[in-house]
């Protein structure tokens, strides 16, 4: 079939062809909006999940429906080593602009913006006292903003205080013109201890305040537990939503709804050996659906075609997908995920045995900490370095005390694979 006309998309955050199985989050959302604009309390929005499953995606098609309802939008991308002052700053400024052409009184405009840049280029509290903006040559940074900082609101260089004044600015803002303001942080869960606490902190205020401003985030599946070492009360201050992979209903959706709009069709054993193949995986979904599309002579489309065309989407998966996670591992690193795919193996297959009478090698189990020790015979405190980094490198994660697994779908799978 024509590669020009081939409808997948297997990106970083490329959206699908078809956004299918993800329904009823954007219908939450709308509620969401909705009630937001009626006056009514809401809390702000976690979206949490392995990689692969969409969460860039579906952060993006919520802003879309923000965007049209007219609010203020701005979305940032989390890093471990970056403060959050910078970014922050740039998304509110996006969204306050947004707003500004909808705001009858420009000084108004002005005022806010002003504290706006005293926060962004406050780095922290030194010698200065609070309001002064004289940080270290190499962290001297100038917002695009044309208008004086301003002193005494959001600059006192405690970043818990300054977010909390910030955020309470801007909501009003939005105030004046009828309508709210959403910061979308993707990658959430790379955000430093005191960043978290203060987002935390300011969300909390603006939910006693019934302001209208929210956040948006998605993050790997320990997020909960990141927010909740910040602040205890952060269980009850968000809306936790899991991003899981696609049912078979969605995923055949998925592979179906854009084949049909170019004419083609598959057959029913295509779509099982396909969803075989990916798990159901959005990512993995696109991946095996364009290499099928690419290699398949006609339409329907057969279960001939995806064995044919699914070990050029493994060797893909391979380099980019799995291989470049793997190569920003240690030799120490590696050890403790060889050891991590063959226990979760083991695990996964004990836990599928006891609820389908069958064991499949589709996807991994969490794995004790004490078991990956005692697999290569080492005292847990002496892995301790190799797991700690693992987890900021956003390899591996702790859902539960004492247990680790992948962030990254059918990793386990692939390493069983890869010689030692």
């Amino acid at each position: 079939m024509d590669p020009v006309r081939n409808p997948y998309a297997p990106g970083a955050g490329q959206r699908p062809p078809e956004l299918a199985g993800r329904g009823r989050e954007l219908e939450v959302f709308d509620i969401v909006l909705e009630r937001i604009a009626r006056g009514r309390p809401e809390r702000s929005l976690m979206l949490t999940g392995l990689r692969g499953v969409g969460k860039t995606v579906l952060l993006n098609t919520l802003r879309s429906q923000a965007i049209n309802r007219l609010w203020g939008t701005g979305k940032i991308e989390a890093r471990p080593d970056q403060s959050l002052r910078r970014p922050v700053s740039a998304a509110l400024h996006m969204a306050v602009r947004e707003l500004a052409p909808h705001h009858r009184a420009p000084d108004r405009i002005d005022a806010f913006l002003g504290v706006l840049k005293a926060f962004a280029m406050r780095t922290g509290t030194g010698s200065g006292g609070r309001g002064s903006t004289t940080p270290r040559l190499r962290d001297r940074w100038q917002p695009g903003i044309d208008v004086p900082a301003s002193a005494g609101r959001a600059d006192s260089g405690d970043i818990e205080i300054d977010l909390v004044e910030l955020l309470t600015d801007a909501a009003d803002v939005a105030t004046d013109v009828g309508t709210g303001i959403a910061i979308f942080i993707d990658e959430m869960q790379d955000l430093g201890a005191e960043d978290v606490s203060a987002l935390c902190a300011a969300c909390h205020e603006l939910s006693q305040l019934g302001a209208p401003l929210i956040v948006v985030g998605a993050g790997l599946p320990h997020l909960p537990a990141v927010l909740s070492a910040a602040k205890s009360y952060s269980e009850r201050l968000f809306r936790y939503q899991r991003i899981d992979r696609l049912d078979r209903i969605a995923a055949d959706q998925a592979l179906c709804a854009p084949a049909a709009r170019e004419g083609v069709e598959y057959e029913q054993k295509a779509l099982d050996l396909l969803y075989e193949k990916s798990g159901g995986y959005p990512y993995f979904v696109q991946a095996y659906g364009k290499s099928t599309w690419d290699h398949a002579p006609r339409s329907p489309v057969t279960a001939a075609d995806v064995r044919v065309a699914a070990p050029e989407a493994e060797a893909e998966l391979a380099v980019g997908f799995f291989g470049s996670r793997f190569e920003r591992a240690t030799p120490a690193e590696r050890e403790y995920m060889r050891a991590m795919a063959a226990l979760s193996l083991v695990t996964g297959e004990s836990e599928r045995n006891a609820e389908t009478g069958g064991a499949r090698d589709d996807m991994d189990a969490a794995v004790p900490t004490a078991e990956i020790a005692r697999s290569l015979g080492r005292k847990p405190a002496s892995l301790s370095p190799a797991r700690d980094a693992l987890i900021k490198k956003g390899l591996i994660y702790s859902g539960e005390r004492g247990t680790v697994a992948f962030t990254v779908p059918h990793f386990g799978r692939y390493l069983r694979t890869q010689p030692a």
